[in-house]
């Protein structure tokens, strides 16, 4: 008899304070230049769209939009290592994309890495685009990286 495992449905949730240790966790193993508690404090304070995605109860990744002026921001996208791969990712932008017009948004905008290929290949495929460039935008040990500016017209 041959089993096989089925994969754990995500699940995705608004974010409440409570929620900001965990998504540190996931945010410092995710990245060498981390957002602060601050920072998630900050957007759950001005009201900004921000989701939690749980796998079994596990804090797995989050994801937080920026609204105003008919544009959207997507602020922060985060999967965890350890989760990555498994198309978190893509569900959790496709949530995002699909929620967007309820705060009046009619184009998406993001900033990547250049280095990024991977997050690079997936906003395309859910029909981002490059717009522009921003030159010194994230840091990058004793230099910094340029940002592409990708776009998604609703």
């Amino acid at each position: 008899m041959n089993a096989q495992v089925r994969p754990s449905q995500a699940q995705f949730r608004p974010m409440t304070a409570a929620d900001v240790d965990a998504v540190m966790l996931v945010e410092l193993a995710a990245y060498p230049y981390p957002w602060t508690r601050i920072n998630f404090m900050d957007c759950l304070d001005s009201g900004y769209s921000c989701w939690v995605i749980e796998v079994d109860g596990a804090m797995v990744g989050y994801s937080i939009l920026m609204a105003g002026a008919g544009e959207g921001h997507v602020l922060n996208c985060c999967i965890s290592p350890d989760w990555q791969g498994r198309g978190l990712g893509r569900q959790a932008m496709q949530r995002l994309i699909a929620g967007a017009p309820a705060y009046g948004v009619e184009s998406l905008f993001l900033e990547v890495r250049p280095s990024n290929g991977k997050g690079i290949n997936l906003y395309e495929s859910l029909g981002f685009e490059t717009i522009g460039l921003r030159r010194n935008y994230y840091p990058a040990g004793a230099s910094r990286e340029d940002a592409l500016v990708m776009r998604l017209c609703l």
